[in-house]
C-alpha cells in the first residue's frame, strides 16, 4: 500500500506541489514566529536581570512589600557572613550588596525627587551590562563623590558629566544629611520610568550618607539563568526564614509573567490559524483527488477491495504528504531562522522604554516538534471530510464514473 500511495501522490505533481507548499509555509511560519517570540521573552528576562534585579535577591522579611516606603527600616545589619555563605553555592557567580534610599537632588536651580542606589561599582558594572551609558563613564570604586544619573534625571535638571549637584536624604536615625556629588555619567535602561528617577553611587558613599553599616539587599548573580529556581531553593534552605526572605527575578518583575502569558496566547492563536490554513488547503486538494479518482475507487471495489482498504490508501497518502511537508517545513524554518539571526532584526524601543534592541529567531526544539506535529496532524485531519464523502459512495455509482 505504501508503494501505491507514493505512486498516487506523484501522479498529480502540480497539485502535490501546491499541497506541500501550503504545509511547508505553515510549518516554517510557526518556527519563525515561535523562535521570534522566544527570543523576545529571553531578551526581556535578561534585560531585567542585567539592569536592575539580578537573578535572586535576599532581604529582610517584609522589605519587598513595604521597603520602598522606608528602606532604612529593613537593613541587613551584618551581611558579611551571609554573603560568604551564598557565594559558596556552586550555581552562584557573585554576590553584590546594595542599599536603597530616597532623596532630593538640587542643581542650584530646582529640586528633583530621586530613588538612589548604593552599589559596588566594579561588581555592578559586570552584572548590569544591559545598562547603557549615553554620556560620561562608568562609576568606579574610587569615585567617593561620584554619581551616575538616569537619563530622565539628567534631562529634567539639565545635567551632564562634570556637573555638580547636591543630594539630600534622611539617615537611618531620621536626621537629614546632604552630600555634594559630581556626575561621572548618564545612563539609560529599558525602563523610562526608572531612568526618570534613578541615581547610582558607590556603596560606601551611600552608607556614609545614610549613616549605616547595613545593606538592604544581597543581589545574587548566577552562572546560568536556567539555575534560578534551584539556586533559590538552596538559598531559602540556607537563610533564617524568620528574618530573611528570597525573591527570584521573576517574582521581582511580575509583569514578566504577564508578558510571557500574552505572547503564549498570541502564539497559540497563530498555531490555530495555520492549522486551519493547512486543513483547508489539504482538504481541498484531497477532495479534488477523490472526485477525480472516483472511477479508480469503483474499480478497486469491483476487484474485491473493501471501503476500509480505500480509506487506508487515502490516509496513507495524506500521511506521506504531511510527513514530507512538515519535515521540509522544519528544515526550511531552521535555515531561515539561522539566516535571519545572522543578520538580526532591528527593533524599536518597547512601550515605556528608551532603548531599541536587535531581535533574533531562536531555534527551539519544542517549537520544532510542535510545528512538525501541527503540519503532520493537520494534513491527516484534512482527509476526514473526503473520507466521509467516500463512505456514502456506492460501488456501482463509482464505476459509472469510468463511463
Amino acid at each position: 500500500m505504501l508503494k501505491l500511495a507514493l505512486r498516487n501522490i506523484f501522479r498529480q505533481r502540480f497539485r502535490t506541489a501546491m499541497t506541500l507548499a501550503a504545509i511547508v509555509c505553515g510549518v516554517a511560519a510557526l518556527i519563525l514566529s515561535g523562535g521570534f517570540i522566544r527570543d523576545i521573552v529571553i531578551q526581556l528576562g535578561e534585560a531585567l536581570i542585567h539592569s536592575q534585579s539580578g537573578h535572586i535577591q535576599v532581604a529582610r522579611k517584609g522589605y519587598f512589600t513595604y521597603g520602598s516606603r522606608s528602606p532604612g527600616d529593613y537593613l541587613i545589619a551584618n551581611p558579611g557572613a551571609l554573603r560568604r555563605e551564598l557565594a559558596g553555592l556552586p550555581e552562584v557567580d557573585d554576590v553584590l550588596a546594595r542599599v536603597h534610599f530616597t532623596g532630593l537632588v538640587n542643581n542650584g536651580r530646582t529640586d528633583w525627587p530621586v530613588i538612589g542606589e548604593g552599589v559596588e561599582p566594579a561588581k555592578d558594572a559586570k552584572l548590569a551590562n544591559i545598562i547603557h551609558l549615553t554620556a560620561g563613564r562608568q562609576l568606579e570604586d574610587r569615585d567617593r563623590f561620584g554619581v551616575l544619573v538616569g537619563q530622565g534625571v539628567a534631562q529634567a535638571l539639565k545635567l551632564k558629566p562634570g556637573d555638580r549637584m547636591t543630594l539630600l536624604a534622611n539617615t537611618t536615625r531620621g536626621s537629614l544629611n546632604s552630600r555634594d556629588l559630581r556626575i561621572v555619567g548618564v545612563f539609560e535602561t529599558f525602563s523610562k520610568d526608572y531612568d526618570a528617577r534613578a541615581i547610582r553611587m558607590p556603596l560606601e558613599a551611600a552608607r556614609e550618607l545614610l549613616d549605616t553599616d547595613g545593606v538592604n539587599v544581597l543581589v545574587v548573580s548566577l552562572k546560568r539563568t536556567a539555575d534560578t529556581e534551584e539556586a533559590a531553593k538552596k538559598i531559602q534552605s540556607t537563610i533564617d526564614a524568620s528574618t530573611l526572605e528570597v525573591r527570584t527575578w521573576m517574582q521581582l518583575n511580575d509583569f514578566y509573567d504577564k508578558t510571557v502569558a500574552l505572547y503564549r496566547q498570541q502564539f497559540g492563536f497563530l498555531q490555530l490559524i495555520i492549522l486551519l490554513m493547512v486543513l483547508l488547503s489539504v482538504s481541498n486538494s484531497v477532495n479534488m483527488t477523490v472526485f477525480e479518482r472516483t472511477g479508480e475507487f469503483g474499480t478497486m471495489f469491483a476487484v474485491g477491495n473493501r471501503l476500509r482498504d480505500v480509506r487506508s490508501l487515502i490516509v496513507v497518502e495524506c500521511a506521506i504528504l504531511g510527513f514530507i511537508g512538515a519535515a521540509a517545513g522544519v528544515l526550511i524554518g531552521v535555515l531561515l531562522s539561522l539566516a535571519i539571526s545572522a543578520i538580526g532584526i532591528p527593533m524599536p524601543p518597547p512601550p515605556n522604554a528608551n532603548m531599541g534592541y536587535t531581535a533574533f529567531i531562536r531555534v527551539v526544539p519544542s517549537v520544532l516538534m510542535t510545528s512538525f506535529a501541527v503540519g503532520f496532524i493537520a494534513t491527516i485531519a484534512a482527509s476526514l471530510l473526503p473520507l466521509a464523502r467516500l463512505s456514502r459512495l456506492s460501488p456501482a455509482e463509482a464505476l459509472r464514473a469510468n463511463v
